[in-house]
């Protein structure tokens, strides 16, 4: 199936951490909270991260710099994360396999949910594995909506929701693991036609199933995965959660 690389987006400023730093670069738990995501990531097999830095790129890529399976793409200008991911493509031309694209600010991301995903894919071999997750709140989620027969039919954004639709639980985590070739080419047909006049990559799946192809949704997150980080606060309800997590541990 070829190596799995993964695209962790980390360009963003974090306007609303109080902080100069990019986003992830604020610590949780007294590390940067990307270094979460990226030890995730390689307990999981990932043997390529392409980290999209943009705000102070610099201070990410010294930060970095001693990853040996870490390289970095550039973008400039934050329009959206489909944006983000049209960014790696120098880096993609070449690659025949799996592609995860996952956000920088999720430090609870976990090594086994992630390896769940890949396996899904490498088993069946789709165009587009997305790992969803369930919460008993959804508000703010977008929804994942399945026909009849239970398979991926869609994400419904919040805000475009039906009352019915709203009540769903099963949430898009921004986790996906795509064919490269198909993502590649689902990247093409992104259109920025929406009111915050961005690419967002919530669009590539729907794109696939509407060309035929398989897509697939599977819920293996777990709640806490769900929990990332745009304040403050939500900093302090992560810290909280990983030492939970922690505690449950050491009680076996």
């Amino acid at each position: 199936m070829g190596q799995r690389v993964a695209i962790v987006m980390a360009a963003g400023k974090g306007t609303r951490m109080n902080s100069d730093l990019p986003k992830v670069l604020v610590q949780v738990q007294g590390r940067p909270m990307i270094d979460y995501v990226i030890e995730a990531l390689a307990q999981a097999g990932v043997e390529r991260q392409i980290v999209v830095v943009g705000y102070r790129a610099e201070l990410v890529e010294s930060h970095l710099a001693d990853r040996k399976d870490v390289t970095f793409a550039h973008q400039r200008e934050q329009l959206g994360t489909g944006h983000a991911v049209m960014m790696c493509r120098d880096q993609l031309v070449e690659h025949d396999g799996p592609v995860l694209v996952v956000a920088g600010d999720s430090p609870l991301m976990q090594h086994d949910s992630i390896d769940a995903v890949f396996s899904e894919f490498e088993h069946l071999q789709p165009a587009c594995v997305l790992g969803t997750g369930y919460r008993d709140d959804p508000t703010g989620f977008g929804r994942i909506l399945r026909d009849e027969s239970g398979k991926f039919a869609g994400i419904v954004e919040e805000k475009d929701a039906t009352p019915q639709q709203r009540s769903i639980t099963e949430v898009n985590l921004s986790c996906y693991v795509f064919n490269c070739r198909d993502l590649l080419g689902s990247l093409e047909q992104l259109n920025n036609t929406n009111v915050q006049a961005e690419y967002y990559v919530t669009d590539c799946p729907s794109i696939l199933l509407a060309e035929g192809k398989e897509v697939r949704a599977l819920d293996v997150l777990k709640p806490c995965e769900s929990l990332s980080i745009n304040t403050m606060k939500d900093v302090q309800q992560v810290e909280a959660e990983m030492l939970r997590m922690l505690r449950m541990q050491q009680s076996g």
